[in-house]
């Protein structure tokens, strides 16, 4: 029997954007955060919308799964799945202890090697950046509370 879905890459990753945003909707639904309105906006309002946009981006992949002919699913590599995810949730645990300035560029270095084309260089810059970036941003900025430099190093 032929498959009527025509871009395999295209219907995997709607499914994915929509079990996100489902699962999303469903957290900030069910969970004790008040949604509000437009006007006044409770903690669930913004994650909700962005939820529903991810459904509806979601959606558009799968309806454009069946229409438009796409290339073939390459090999799952277990290798570059570690090596993004294993940095993000070490990030996750020691960003208070270690500081973004020591956290933030350890993740960028250890995801760049699951790409091919891994080059020092521009690898550098880009942790370098990010940092800056997410430093004036986020902490300074929007006041995020992370440390700079954990208490590791006497932050």
């Amino acid at each position: 029997m032929v498959s009527p879905i025509r871009s395999n890459k295209d219907f995997l990753t709607g499914m994915i954007y929509v079990a996100i945003g489902s699962g999303a909707v469903l957290i900030a639904i069910l969970g004790d955060y008040k949604i509000g309105t437009a006007v006044k906006m409770g903690p669930a309002y913004f994650p909700l919308v962005l939820s529903f946009v991810l459904i509806f981006i979601g959606l558009i992949s799968l309806i454009r799964s069946f229409i438009r002919r796409g290339t073939p699913i390459g090999a799952f590599t277990v290798r570059g799945l570690m090596l993004v995810v294993i940095p993000t949730i070490l990030f996750g645990l020691l960003v208070r202890r270690a500081g973004l300035v020591v956290v933030l560029p350890m993740l960028v270095i250890i995801s760049s090697f699951a790409g091919r084309q891994f080059k020092w260089g521009p690898v550098l810059t880009l942790a370098a950046g990010l940092t800056v970036f997410c430093t004036l941003v986020f902490l300074k900025g929007l006041g995020v509370p992370l440390p700079i430099l954990g208490s590791w190093f006497g932050g």
